[in-house]
């Protein structure tokens, strides 16, 4: 399953820094001036999931495979970019492939660091980005409509209950949503402000906790139903850049973290995107894949392979939670646990699946 977050922003608010700390290299350039990131960067990110150590220790498994969510760090965008200003023909095509948005916030002053706004003003960044997806998704529909009235009335009826919204300053998310026919409907538009987004509030060291212009942005979240988080760009990229995982350990505690900013945005990306894990354990491997929610067993078994889902018989399940507390496959079993499920079965995170299958 290759599914995308987009990690998007205005110039040198400290996107490319976050994806080069996610991705623990320097694919990224990072330089203080504008339009450094052109073409797209993309990097894999192992998503943290501390049940498999505990899955892997009970089976023995020689390796652990966790599950990959794709970042990709796309160019700074500019006011006007709808209308092809800066890169924005570049950065709008970019954005348009990928499933998911971070929105990084500059909530920091630096003399040293210019903004290409002038003045570090948050919310203003953060309304210049939305209203330019707003804007490029409303010229792409005035554009498609005289060419969907003959393919589909539907889709026409969507698209003008959609532009109504945009009218409205408002973004394709927010536009009442009746059946899922609707929601499929919608989402064949492939509109970019019908995309979940994360906003991620990038700090100094010394304020992490917080400021008057993260405030500002977590109101803003509270008001439009968008999830925020509060990181250093800097302090991420310096833990990433440590070796162990004992060194990483003593860094965050020296600054006062329990856990990697970069952590809270893998999960809460996984969130986004509305995924689950599931897993197969064995002494060989212990792997987290990768599911949507609300996907079946045989979907699930078809994401390790094809022929998995075509010749889906049963699959062999116990819950995590069964299969730690009764010492792997076998004591879930003998307690009763393991459950033979069918193709009508929605998989759950944290399902340990043994597929039977025809080939």
């Amino acid at each position: 399953m290759s599914l995308q977050v987009g990690i998007v922003g205005l110039p040198n608010v400290g996107k490319s820094t976050l994806f080069n700390a996610l991705t623990q290299t320097a694919a990224a350039q990072a330089a203080n001036y504008p339009f450094c990131t052109i073409e797209p960067n993309v990097g894999r990110v192992n998503v943290p999931d501390e049940r498999m150590k505990k899955l892997a220790k009970i089976a023995s498994s020689q390796t652990i495979i966790p599950a990959q969510i794709e970042f990709v760090d796309i160019a700074g965008l500019v006011r006007g970019a709808s209308k092809g200003e800066g890169l924005g023909n570049q950065f709008l095509s970019h954005i348009r492939e990928v499933d998911a948005i971070i929105n990084v916030v500059r909530c920091f002053e630096d003399e040293n660091i210019t903004h290409i706004e002038g003045l570090v003003d948050p919310l203003r960044d953060v309304e210049l980005i939305q209203l330019e997806l707003i804007v490029a998704d409303l010229e792409s529909l005035e554009k498609r409509i005289p060419k969907m009235g003959k393919e589909s009335p539907a889709q026409v009826e969507m698209a003008k209950r959609v532009i109504e919204i945009f009218k409205e300053g408002k973004p394709a998310r927010l536009v009442e949503i009746k059946s899922s026919e609707e929601e499929k409907i919608l989402k064949g538009l492939q509109l970019i402000s019908s995309k979940p987004q994360l906003f991620v509030c990038n700090l100094k060291e010394s304020e992490l906790a917080g400021n008057k212009y993260s405030t500002q942005v977590e109101e803003f979240g509270k008001a439009n139903g968008y999830k925020i988080l509060k990181i250093c760009a800097q302090i991420e990229a310096e833990v990433a850049g440590l070796e162990s995982d004992a060194e990483k350990k003593e860094f965050l505690e020296s600054v006062g973290l329990k856990e990697t900013g970069l952590s809270q945005i893998i999960r809460n990306s996984y969130e986004l995107l509305e995924l689950i894990t599931f897993f197969t354990v064995g002494p060989k491997e212990c792997h987290a894949w990768t599911l949507k929610k609300g996907g079946t067993a045989p979907k699930a078994a078809g994401v390790i392979h094809t022929d998995f889902e075509k010749g889906f018989i049963r699959a062999e399940t116990v819950s995590y939670a069964d299969y730690t507390n009764f010492g792997g496959e076998e004591g879930a079993k003998n307690a009763g646990k393991l459950r033979l499920e069918g193709k009508d079965y929605i998989a759950q995170d944290g399902d340990v699946f043994h597929f039977r299958f025809n080939v």
